[in-house]
């Protein structure tokens, strides 16, 4: 005899028999098809907390609002705050961390911002409507979590054009189900408010200054991408690539050949930086409209060619995956980082306490550089070759992110239940777990008194399938249902719903009528 948690789930055979008999055959027929056994319910219960705990790695019962200012994955909800369909209206926008992304906006149309640093979380603030607020954070006057609305925002956030949605200097709509290739991330030296980008993502081409749709004029005309080296130098004999959906621009280089770049817009706030170009540690530029290059340009560039090779031996270093930072997902340049791992000190910004003092000037003995716009590509040691000397360092270290790798924070990762303590965060732990969890909270008595309700309810339910479990019948949705509707916790209401499945097999004339009868009970 089978067991009742292996009731037979074939519909098929069962519905057949039944096919020019009963009125709600084919109802009984979609319910008996979509039964499964206990065992397979849980399994699969348990398949789909396991991923979404893959899909959501991280504990999202706190807000980061109390840690003050951090580098930090952010979210714009764009159902709270909307963008106006022209870009000239008045916006205010506004972040969200991670944790608020799920706990307060889980059902709202969000856009993933990915990491922006020195930023403050500002759900619950005056910056999202009163209609959506903090449910994670302490509210004063009740000294409970949530709801926390309408507190003043933190004024040192910066903003730019990715809280409404729009990337890159083409200022294009984001749409993951449409958009190709690759994008990245620009390191950035200058807010949106002071002509750079505030850490936007772009798209290669539009850094060269070509449309977005140049890779179809290529396609149509057969051409193939430059060939990028290994080194970051930029071959001109490429034959056609093949993959032609995904063509990267000539003249843009290896996704291999650089950790991070910075944009030619915050170069342009910065040239001081521009020296830098083609020197060690850093590739040649990658000019913004390359055939706007002036003869001085070109001059420049044909004085670095007679100059020593920068940096020889980088086409020997392997590529490292965490630089192909992609707008589809988290960029993941800082993934060896343990997870909420204290901040690294500040750095001194006093230029005598962090310089030599007898330091030579490096910068001074680099060649003049290119008065035309361009990108800055950064090869993963760039740091190292900063000039810090007295004269240089106060300049630099307005720029934290080019002296050391920034810290990125994560919340704490969400318990998996498998450690036996019950843990886990708001919604992370499996249905099990927590269950055994609220038990393990309450007093002994009303716990002894739990067990025993759900012994008993365990032993009624065992009576209802049993019948089941002998006949060799489905359970369908429509009998679960219609048990629970008669069950009311003596036998005879028992005996009476499990009686159906024994009668199934006989009259089905009887089978019709009871099933119609449990139907409208």
């Amino acid at each position: 005899m089978e067991s009742t948690s292996d009731a037979v789930v074939d519909a098929e055979s069962s519905v057949a028999q039944n096919n020019s008999r009963n009125p709600h055959n084919e109802s009984f027929s979609q319910a008996s098809h979509n039964s499964q056994t206990a065992s397979e319910f849980i399994d699969s219960q348990l398949q789909l907390e396991a991923d979404a705990r893959e899909a959501l790695p991280y504990a999202f019962d706190s807000c980061t609002q109390p840690l003050g200012a951090l580098r930090q994955i952010l979210f714009s909800c764009l159902t709270c705050n909307p963008p106006p369909a022209s870009l000239s209206d008045i916006y205010t926008p506004a972040g969200v961390c991670y944790s608020c992304s799920i706990a307060c906006h889980g059902e709202h149309e969000l856009v993933e911002l990915f990491n922006k640093r020195n930023f403050t979380c500002d759900c619950g603030t005056t910056r999202l409507p009163t209609t959506s607020p903090c449910t994670l954070r302490i509210n004063p006057a009740t000294g409970m979590k949530g709801p926390v609305h309408s507190e003043q925002a933190v004024e040192g956030n910066t903003y730019n054009q990715n809280f409404r949605n729009r990337f890159c200097g083409c200022g294009q709509v984001y749409d993951a189900h449409s958009e190709k290739g690759t994008m990245y991330q620009c390191l950035s030296l200058a807010t949106e408010e002071d002509g750079g980008c505030g850490e936007d993502w772009w798209h290669p081409e539009c850094l060269l200054g070509l449309p977005r749709n140049w890779s179809e004029d290529a396609k149509e005309h057969n051409l193939g991408m430059v060939a990028n080296k290994e080194d970051g130098s930029f071959g001109e004999d490429a034959p056609p690539s093949e993959d032609k959906e995904h063509l990267s621009p000539p003249g843009f280089p290896g996704e291999d050949a650089f950790e991070a770049f910075i944009c030619y817009k915050c170069v342009e706030v910065n040239p001081w930086i521009k020296r830098y170009a083609g020197n060690q540690g850093f590739l040649p530029s990658v000019f913004f409209k390359p055939e706007q290059k002036t003869k001085g340009d070109v001059k420049i560039e044909e004085e670095r060619k007679d100059m020593p090779p920068a940096s020889p031996d980088f086409s020997q270093l392997p590529a490292d995956p965490s630089i192909h930072s992609k707008k589809r997902r988290a960029e993941d340049e800082e993934s060896d980082a343990q997870p909420s791992s204290p901040k690294k000190p500040k750095l001194e910004t006093d230029p005598t306490a962090a310089a030599p003092a007898a330091a030579k000037c490096h910068y001074s003995t680099l060649p003049p550089s290119s008065t035309s716009s361009f990108s800055l590509f950064l090869r993963n040691d760039f740091r190292d070759h900063f000039c810090r000397c007295a004269s240089c360092y106060p300049t630099l270290s307005l720029h934290p992110q080019l002296l050391e790798e920034e810290d990125i924070y994560e919340p704490p990762l969400s318990e998996d239940g498998d450690n036996g303590e019950g843990g886990g965060s708001v919604g992370t732990a499996s249905l099990l777990d927590r269950g055994e969890a609220a038990l393990s909270n309450v007093d002994r008595v009303r716990a002894i008194e739990g067990v025993m309700v759900y012994n008993h309810l365990k032993d009624k339910v065992k009576s209802f399938l049993q019948p089941f479990a002998e006949s060799g019948q489905a359970v369908g949705a429509e009998d679960i249902k219609a048990y629970f509707e008669k069950l009311r916790g003596d036998a005879e209401a028992i005996r009476a719903a499990g009686g159906a499945a024994v009668n199934d097999g006989g009259d089905g004339g009887s089978d019709g009528g009871n099933r119609k009868e449990q139907s409208g009970y």
